[in-house]
């Protein structure tokens, strides 16, 4: 793998970013938009993807960054659960649900595979400040 230089150029941040997009213009329409509460759960999530991401990626040490990673995860799983709830109250449709799920279960699934690999991979691979690249 090679040297990651900017968080935007890691797949799982840009499957964040694509996340947090569908997030937006599904939650932005008819009676989703007008439901405060979950709106803007779901959207705060969805962000907190990739800002979890980009945030671990500027720390200091792996071991930052991989907690950072699993912070992502789990608000990856954030939306999938707050997915069921605007599918219950017929905010989205089942279609739109499908597409809100499997984004956000992918991503997920990225980040699990990266923290995996960092995890298995603890000296060759770090956040250096002098140059502010991460070794993958």
């Amino acid at each position: 793998m090679s040297t990651i230089v900017r968080f935007d150029e890691i797949q799982a941040w840009q499957t964040a970013r694509e996340l947090t997009r569908l997030v937006y213009r599904l939650s932005g329409q008819g009676v989703f938009a007008k439901d405060f509460g979950l709106r803007d759960q779901i959207r705060r999530a969805a962000v907190s993807v990739m800002s979890n991401i980009a945030e671990g990626f500027e720390s200091q040490t792996q071991a930052q960054f991989v907690r950072y990673l699993s912070l992502s995860k789990g608000s990856a799983g954030e939306v999938r659960s707050q997915a069921y709830v605007a599918m219950d109250l017929e905010y989205i449709t089942a279609d739109e649900f499908k597409t809100l799920f499997d984004l956000a279960d992918k991503n997920s699934r990225q980040l699990a595979r990266f923290i995996a690999y960092l995890e298995a991979h603890p000296q060759s691979h770090r956040v250096r400040e002098d140059s502010a690249a991460c070794e993958v």
